[in-house]
């Protein structure tokens, strides 16, 4: 009952007065309170979700205090030397290899940065499966690489804890974590499809508890140390356990907990039971450790219940094993249900059961600073291991749960020393094997390779969800962790059982997913088996061997890798008989996976390599070599059967196969490997026996012929020529390739980064990608002593990265280095490694082009020969290869062909020929004796060659060859024999003497000597001849015939003649040509330089061949035509020449094409360069022509544009708010990348031009406020052309055609939008040309001598005309639809800024904004001002002449009332009007206050049409006045009062001078005292203005001043000028600007000497007196009573000078915006991003894609770019360091502005190197932004659908 009167009280006085009970020294009392307490609190048969009890803990724990003191107080003592930090997936952090022990070594990003990594090897990385921070930990990386905080040993100075602290805590835990179990107890169900739920729902509801439980973990090692003793402690467990005896709710808890353990072994409990009976073993396979218990049921049948009882093992071979687990390992724990012994146990069995729930996993890891934890939950852990995998195959979310495990796994083995002390303690090694195997017993099938029926071998099944989801995965790289600690590598290669076991699952993957050639139908069904299969022999073989070997390094290490070998040996033997291979491998069937040859391949090389081993010690006997020789050799030729398409009916996925073998990742676990063996085969088998084997396999014996024809019985003749290619190449591969054979590793890298160099330039990330990784890929090192980046500098040059003028960005690229073309480009190296056939011919193309360029050689060069390094003495019996008759037979027979022009040989096959050649020549063989005297001819009647060696063989003549032909061939003679032999006797004697071949009898006869030779195999001499068959050719005709050829040639003659006909010079080699050799030129060059080199060569090596080369030379003899040509030969020679010059000129055609279509889209795109002049400079052409003619794109047709059938210009309308970016500084402004730093809008043009209209139209008229201003800063539209002009009706016909056209993607035709049909650039609209009257051309242009007074009244008289309407026309409906156009290409809020949304007024403001835009933008693009002159870049896309029209034809529509016309205001002396009448009504704005250049643009589009030029002089002159005014007037309020009042009087003096109305100084002061007569215009802060202007104003300031005050209207004038009237524009330097600007308009009579500067005043023309009209306007000012004077000071002083726009300037280092907005919280949705962006115009950071910021169904980045840049918006990603485009409804991937050391971009940060900004990247993205080329340049977009 005392527990429920605890409950009543408050929490925290019961938790204070219970801890005071504890501390007494008699605590019974309070021990018992605290339990009743308890028991009533954490009673598990309330729900989890009630929070009471977490409150009580809380509570109890802090002992009466608040649980945040707590915390805090405990965190002090806290004594980690460890951080620990746990992350989830997605988290970013660091990893440093420089300071890395384990390569999984990885710091979280606070330790990182506190730690100093400078000029270290470190990237960023997203963790993919969680991970946790490994500062402190001296096992996992070196000590200098600490942070700060965890350099010190922190442990040392921390107080020791006070015994009372955590007393509480003790007492409470164990019951709150028992009550968590029993939740997790209740909640499980065994999971079939429903309960996947459930168990999530019980996770739900514990989730605070276990929360409370991380918090704890989180209070520091104190509160580490207090929950270590718990979990760990066995003796709380047996008590809590089981719960108390009359506690009925425990007991059935309990039980649960039971049967949940039941099935916890890898053997379940029935299968145990059933084991007694089904135990039959079968005898096990070549003394494999693993006994074999066949189970019962087929794979595949899984109704079949394991319960049935299959006696009859002898019928269930070859069904599903399942290795008796009991037999092999010694570790019951495995097999047996596992028994728990402390809550820590327990706890990670239900993690195990509930499949790793993450909060779970970061509580248990969380744990790991705590050393003691570490080791039990390690040991904990492992006993588990075969539970964890078990639950893992069941699991539906396997991936996930991959994640988990391996996120913990990887924190316990990286560590050595606790692998090691697990491995022996709990046996981890033979867990993990066992584990594995059992993994990969449940797929296996039976292996179909080689003896389909009576096979035994079972392999793994590709198609298995375990293989194709790598289930296995968390296994085998927890596996290869701990195998990467030499303790533990150790352990495994000493224990031979281990191995034989390992070996054993080896096994299962040699010769998994074989494929079957399919020979009639294509296969229905491509599987995609083979990702499974590679993967799974990359990662479950090679990388343990890669493992495995680097502890195989030293002497001292020789007895693993004998171990090793041997049982390779003993497997690989097993295997043969398991699939019942002699001697032959079963024709069209291949597997690409042999990993028992590869692991034996590669401790060969391993131990003749490193450890200095006898080869010979090490190899089986010549039958068992011929046996492993078999298969490798299989792949080599089935790759040259996929290349050459006898594999094509098994679709696509077999190309792939053989791409994945020679991949990067792949090729030296695979391809390398199966090369050594071959050439560790070779050079131990019979050279013969080799090169014929070769041969057959490749399907090419019945080519070898001397004859002309043949039959070939298992090859088309179109296979033919690249099977004989590709044995050859293979050939000059096997004897010259020496990774393994003697080239160190630093020459082995050497020679990678070459051949990949070679083939492309590489960048510097795809080039490490592309080199094989060695050992394994975790270790990211590099072995041999130079690194990777002293190779790279070493062999090629840094190209840096530039930007194309069309738009495709460059990265930094490596080159090779003119001595690596020069002296390494090694072919046979590339060949090897391309993956692409391709590639192999890229390298050749970018090796001849180097020849040409340097000069070497300008024709088509052959491979170069490159001298290899010298073989390692082991392997010297491969050099028997290139002298052997059976080899030399070939080259004869082959040089013969090619000399004969027989079909099916190419160019390829005779520079493979002399390749085998001139490595002949280089590779002696040791014992021959030099220049042996010719042998006698009589002797060798039964072979072709006397000797073996090549240099003898060379000048060997072979006179007469039987061949058996077919009947039809040419060679079968049909009359008496030709006239050489006409005596019959010597006829007869050469039918003795003619060599007879046949490849295969040799091989046959070579096989039967080794066969007989090994004394083991006595017994089976006869050997059935499974494949002799084959090689009888079908018994159709024609019959095969004998024929004797009369040939008298030698392989010299051969070679001498074949150079002859190469150069087609009768006698190309002179008899003396070899003294005069000079052999330099001889390493680069084509067949003829090949085979000059050859015969030197030979030459040095023997006087007689020297002898030899001079007699043939001597003789020299055209070569002789076959004796019989036939003509369907000649036919076919004909044909296939014939194809060739086709060929030949359909390239011809299509470069000239090519180079056509390039020429015009240089001249039609060059978007950016301004040298280039357009098609049709519109604005000078219109003035000339009496009428412009205009070409219409579409129909090609030449003619005016008329009413009927107007023309129109292609134009892109974009809204823009550019301008309204500019602010007054010219520096960039900064991106905050701080909490302190902010950006200000408030400065800017756009949002000055909002606050100065919404002023007026606070205090004046709406009608008039909107003509005294002009918007369009945001939101404004721009019209740009690409200049090509089209008629209107054809448009329309053209965007029909588009629109029924749904191929297009890219942009939206409703829209509007289309491709110019010529240049394809983008455009929406059509603008209508005028059609051109050339009737007033010349008095347009007239000079006038008309006087100021009689222009102004014309001018009045023409703004009074009213605006005639133009008559309905075709013409005038489209101008009405471009003005539709515009005004649908903004938004509606960039429009309406009257108070009467829609009214005329609103709509003339908008109109002439356009126009004022326009000018504005193109000033812009000019740099701001008009010193260069000349037409610009932008003036080739403007189109302001004919948008002018349009927008003055629209305008007319409205008159300017004449009472408030600005023109009488600036031109008359008004009369004050009747103050009553205009009561009611605002008062007009100033003159003063008005925007000069938005009155120039209202006059001239608002008189007629076309304006003469005197009266546009005249309009600027009177406005030129104005803007003076203004000027002066905006001076004055910067002086300081004693400043005006001098400036006053000093100017009143001149005031009556003749030239007052020009001179600064009289109008200035007459301003001032104008604006003095109301006292409130100076008196606002006066104290500023002489804080500002402590300089003093001098008349030379003052000038300036005025003249840049002035200047922006000028250049205005003078840019519409050029426009208008064709009026060039004349360059000059910027301190003369204002005068050339005022003589081009006319202010100025001319040209001014540059000794008298030019004063702005002079400029001025007044119509009436100027004194009058500046009082007039300065009266409209102070006679403004109601404003305060503030706002009438803000409205006077405008400034127009604003700088260029720029966009945000970037940090240089980009993680510095990384660390600061990856974690930044969203302003509107107060979240983290998942995407997060910044826009780069005005910093703005939005979500990307985030629905929680999306409105109306629109997200924040087009949102955003709507209300910052009217659609256009310029976004950095922040998580992928890209910089996206929005354009309206489009956007595109723009590039990155930022890229590493390397000069490479890393596209969402995948690599995390250090990346930099890129300037001149930087700068054109804004150039593209400020001239609006976004959607010209960038090539690829595509509709966003609101979704960014």
């Amino acid at each position: 009952m005392m527990a429920a009167s605890l409950l009543r009280r408050d929490k925290k006085a019961t938790a204070a007065h219970l801890k005071a009970d504890l501390n007494r020294t008699d605590n019974s009392s309070g021990v018992r309170q605290l339990q009743e307490l308890l028991d009533a609190v954490l009673n598990p048969e309330k729900p989890a979700a009630d929070t009471e009890a977490l409150d009580w803990c809380k509570c109890l724990i802090a002992g009466g205090e608040g649980f945040e003191e707590f915390c805090k107080t405990v965190r002090s003592y806290d004594n980690a030397t460890l951080c620990g930090l746990v992350w989830t997936a997605n988290f970013v952090a660091y990893r440093c290899r420089s300071c890395g022990i384990s390569p999984c070594m990885s710091l979280c990003a606070e330790c990182f940065n506190n730690g100093d990594h400078t000029g270290h090897d470190f990237n960023m990385f997203r963790s993919q499966a969680g991970g946790a921070c490994d500062c402190g930990d001296s096992n996992v990386m070196r000590e200098s690489g600490f942070c700060r905080r965890h350099r010190l040993r922190t442990g040392e100075n921390v107080p020791s804890i006070p015994r009372d602290l955590l007393l509480m805590s003790e007492m409470v835990l164990p019951r709150f974590i028992l009550c968590i179990i029993q939740y997790l107890r209740d909640g499980y169900i065994e999971p079939d499809t429903s309960a996947e739920r459930d168990l999530q729902k019980v996770l739900q509801q514990l989730e605070p508890q276990i929360s409370f439980l991380e918090e704890l973990t989180k209070m520091g090692g104190a509160m580490r140390t207090v929950l270590t003793k718990i979990l760990t402690n066995q003796q709380t467990f047996k008590e809590l356990s089981m719960g108390q005896e009359e506690n009925l709710y425990a007991k059935k808890n309990y039980d649960k907990y039971l049967s949940a353990l039941k099935n916890s072994g890898l053997v379940s409990v029935e299968e145990k039971a059933q084991g007694a009976t089904a135990d039959v073993t079968v005898g096990a396979e070549g003394g494999a450790g693993a006994m074999v218990l066949l189970g019962p049921s087929a794979p595949g049948s899984p109704d079949e219940s394991s319960k049935e009882e299959d006696t009859d093992a002898g019928q269930s071979v070859g069904q599903r094993k399942r290795v008796k687990l009991s037999s092999s390992t010694k570790d019951p724990s495995i097999i047996e249900s596992l028994k728990h012994k402390c809550f820590l146990e327990e706890l990670l069995f239900w993690t195990i059961k509930y499949e790793f729930p993450q909060k779970m996993v970061t509580f248990l890891l969380n744990m790991l600073p705590d050393q003691d934890y570490k080791i039990t939950f390690t040991k904990t852990f492992v006993q588990h291991y075969a539970f964890i995998m078990k639950t893992l195959m069941k699991s539906h979310e396997s991936d996930t749960m991959s994640n988990r495990i391996v996120h913990i796994s990887v924190q316990l083995f990286s560590n050595e020393e606790l692998a090691r002390h697990v491995t022996e303690e709990c046996q981890l090694l033979d867990i993990m094997v066992t584990v594995l195997l059992y993994m990969m017993e449940s797929c296996l099938i039976k292996s179909e390779l080689q003896d389909e029926e009576n096979s035994r071998h079972v392999v793994v099944n590709c198609s298995e969800a375990l293989l194709k989801n790598n289930t296995y995965w968390p296994l085998v790289s927890d596996f290869i962790n701990i195998l990467s600690h030499q303790s533990v590598a150790k352990k495994f290669l000493e224990d031979h059982s281990l191995l034989m076991l390992w070996m054993s699952f080896v096994s299962f993957f040699q010769g998994m997913n074989l494929n079957k050639r399919e020979l009639n139908e294509h296969v229905e069904f491509e599987s995609q088996t083979y990702y499974a299969a590679f993967a799974a022999e990359l990662e479950a073989c090679a990388q343990p061997m890669w493992g495995l070997l680097t502890h195989c390094k030293v002497k001292e290490t020789q007895e693993y890798t004998k171990t090793v070998v041997r049982y390779c040996l003993e497997t690989l033997q097993i295997w043969f008989d398991a699939i019942g291979f002699i001697d032959e491998p079963a024709p069209n069937q291949v597997t690409f996976h042999l990993p028992l040859h590869r692991y034996y391949a590669m401790f060969l090389s391993k131990a003749v390599k490193c450890q200095g081993l006898d080869l010979d010690s090490l190899l089986p006997d010549q039958e068992m070599l011929m046996k492993i020789m078999v298969h490798p050799l299989q792949i080599q030729a089935c790759l040259s059967e996929i290349h050459s398409n006898m594999w094509v009916r098994n679709g696509l996925q077999i190309k792939g196969q053989a791409m994945t073998y020679v991949q990067s990742h792949f090729c030296n676990s695979m391809i390398d490997p199966d090369i050594y063996l071959l050439q560790v085969c070779a050079s131990r088998l019979d050279p013969d026996y080799f090169i014929s084997s070769v041969f057959e396999r490749f399907k090419v014996v019945d080519l070898l012929t001397m004859a002309s024809q043949h039959q070939n019985a298992v090859l088309d003749s179109e296979q033919e020529r690249p099977m004989l290619e590709g044995a050859l190449t293979f050939l000059v591969i096997l004897t010259s390739l020496r990774i393994h054979l003697g080239m160190t590793d630093d020459e082995i890298l050497r020679a990678e980064m070459v051949s990949q160099l070679c083939m492309n330039d590489r960048t510097h990330s795809a080039l490490l990608d592309l080199i094989p990784e060695n050992p394994n890929p975790k270790s990211g090192i590099v072995p041999g002593i130079c690194s990777f980046e002293e190779m790279l500098s070493a062999v090629a040059d840094f190209k840096a990265p530039v930007f194309e003028p069309g738009g495709s960005m460059q990265q930094g690229m490596y080159t090779p280095k003119a001595e690596v073309w020069e002296k390494e480009f090694d072919p046979i190296m590339v060949v090897l490694r391309t993956v692409y056939r391709r590639d192999v011919q890229s390298a050749m193309d970018r090796y001849s082009a180097f020849l040409k360029q340097s000069g070497i050689h300008s024709g088509n060069p052959w491979p170069p020969y490159k001298e290899r390094t010298p073989l390692h003495p082991c392997y010297k019996g491969l050099i028997k290869l290139l002298h052997c008759k059976t080899l030399h037979i070939v080259i004869f027979t082959l040089l013969y062909k090619i000399w004969m022009d027989h079909q099916n040989m190419s160019e390829h096959v005779l520079c493979m020929v002399l390749y085998l050649i001139e490595l002949g020549l280089d590779n002696q063989v040791q014992d021959s004796k030099e220049d042996e005297e010719p042998c006698i001819e009589e002797h060798c009647h039964d072979s072709w060659f006397p000797g073996t060696n090549l240099l003898s063989n060379l000048h060997h003549v072979i006179n007469f060859v039987r061949v058996r032909v077919p009947e039809t061939a040419p060679e079968v003679k049909r009359e008496a024999p030709p006239s050489t032999s006409t005596e019959a006797s010597s006829y007869g004697q050469n039918l003795r003497e003619a060599q007879v071949f046949s490849l295969v009898a040799e091989r046959r006869r070579k096989f039967q000597e080794i066969i007989n030779r090994s004394s083991t195999e006595a017994t089976q001499v006869v050997r059935p001849k499974s494949s002799s068959t084959r090689w009888v050719p079908p018994g159709t005709p024609p019959q095969l015939v004998t024929e004797i050829l009369e040939i008298r040639e030698s392989m010299l003659s051969l070679l001498i003649k074949l150079h002859q006909k190469m150069s087609s010079k009768q006698n190309s080699l002179s008899a003396s040509w070899l003294e005069d050799m000079d052999t330099s030129r001889h390493a680069h060059g084509d067949g003829i330089t090949a085979i000059e080199r050859i015969l030197t060569k030979a030459a040095t090596r023997s006087c007689q061949i020297k002898r030899s080369i001079q007699d043939i030379c001597g003789k020299v003899c055209p070569p002789v035509p076959p004796k019989k040509n036939s003509p369907t030969d000649k036919k076919a020679m004909d044909k296939e020449e014939r194809r060739q010059r086709a060929r030949e000129r359909q390239q011809k055609l299509l470069a000239e094409f090519a180079s056509r279509q390039k020429s015009f889209m240089e001249t039609a795109m060059d978007v950016e360069s301004p040298d280039t002049e357009a098609a049709m400079d519109l604005g000078a052409s219109e003035v000339m022509e009496s009428e412009v003619l205009y070409d219409c794109v579409i129909c090609g047709q030449s003619g005016p544009s008329t009413e009927d059938r107007p023309t129109g210009l292609v134009v892109l309308l974009q809204a823009s708010s550019v301008l309204g970016h500019r602010c007054k500084n010219k520096e960039a402004k900064k991106l905050p990348t701080s909490d302190e730093e902010h950006i200000y809008p408030a400065d800017t043009c756009g949002v000055a031009h909002d606050v100065r209209l919404t002023l007026m139209q606070r205090f004046f008229k709406d009608s008039s406020c909107l003509q005294s201003v002009s918007i369009g800063w945001d939101g404004g539209v721009y019209v740009q052309t690409c200049g090509h002009t089209l008629h209107i009706d054809c448009h329309k016909s053209y965007m029909e055609s588009l629109r029924n056209d749904q191929v297009l993607q890219g942009f939206s035709v409703d829209k509007g939008e289309f491709t110019c049909p010529l240049c394809r650039q983008f455009a929406n609209s059509v603008l209508p040309c005028r059609p051109g009257r050339g009737t007033e051309a010349g008095a347009w242009h007239a000079p006038t001598n008309k006087k100021t007074c009689v222009l102004v009244k014309e001018v009045e008289d023409l703004q009074e005309k009213l605006g005639l309407f133009p008559t309905e026309s075709n013409l005038s409906k489209e101008m009405d639809l471009v003005i539709k156009d515009i005004k649908n290409t903004t938004q509606k809020k960039y429009m309406d800024y009257g108070k009467t949304p829609g009214s005329p007024d609103n709509d003339f403001l908008f109109m002439y904004s356009v126009a004022r835009t326009n000018l504005e933008l193109e000033l812009v693009h000019r740099g701001g001002n008009l010193c260069s002159g000349g037409a610009s870049a932008a003036a080739k896309r403007s189109c302001l002449n004919q948008l002018f029209h349009v927008l003055a034809m629209h305008m007319r529509l409205y008159s300017i009332d004449s009472a408030y016309n600005p023109w009488t205001k600036l031109t008359q002396i008004t009369q004050s009007k009747e103050a009553d009448s205009f009561d009611e009504e605002r008062p007009e704005v100033p003159m003063l206050f008005r925007d000069v250049p938005s009155l120039l643009i209202i006059f001239v589009l608002t008189m007629p049409q076309p304006l003469r030029k005197e009266h546009f002089t005249c309009v600027v002159k009177m406005l030129y006045n104005l803007q003076f005014t203004q000027a002066l007037a905006a001076l004055s309020t910067k002086f300081s009062p004693e400043e005006r009042q001098a400036w006053s009087t000093s100017g009143a003096l001149k005031k009556n001078a003749a030239n007052a109305e020009k001179s600064f100084e009289a109008l200035l002061s007459y301003v001032i005292s104008e604006l003095s007569k109301d006292k409130s215009v100076y008196k606002v802060n006066t104290e500023e203005t002489s804080m500002l202007s402590s300089s003093v104003w001098s008349p030379q300031s003052i000038e300036f001043s005025l003249q840049q005050f002035c200047l922006p209207f000028l250049r205005l004038s003078c840019l519409l000028q050029h426009h208008l009237y064709g009026d060039n524009l004349t360059g000059c330097s910027e301190e003369e600007e204002f005068s050339s600007l005022a003589v081009c308009l006319g202010l100025l009579p001319s040209a001014p000497q540059p000794s008298n500067t030019v004063h702005s005043a002079s400029c001025l023309e007044w119509a009436v007196s100027a004194f009058d009209l500046v009082t007039q306007w300065c009266a409209e000012v102070t006679g403004l009573s109601q404003m305060q004077s503030e706002q009438s000071l803000t409205l006077l002083v405008q400034d127009p000078q604003w700088a260029a726009p720029r966009l945000l300037q970037l940090p240089d280092n980009y993680n510095i915006i990384f660390q600061y907005y990856h974690r930044k919280a969203c302003t509107s949705c107060k979240k983290v991003p998942k995407d997060p962006a910044l826009c780069l115009v005005c910093g703005a950071f939005v979500c990307l894609k985030g629905v929680c910021c999306k409105q109306q169904g629109i997200c924040e980045c087009v949102l955003h770019s709507q209300h910052c840049g009217a659609a256009t918006g310029i976004f950095l990603l922040i998580n992928a360091s890209v910089i996206i485009i929005i354009r309206g409804h489009r956007f595109c991937l723009w590039g990155s502005v930022y890229l590493d050391a390397h000069g490479e971009e890393d596209r969402d940060l995948r690599r995390g190197k250090p990346l930099f900004l890129c300037e001149e990247r930087y700068r054109v993205l804004e150039q593209q932004w400020v001239s609006h080329t976004f959607d010209h340049i960038n090539k690829r977009w595509g509709p966003h659908y609101n979704g960014l």
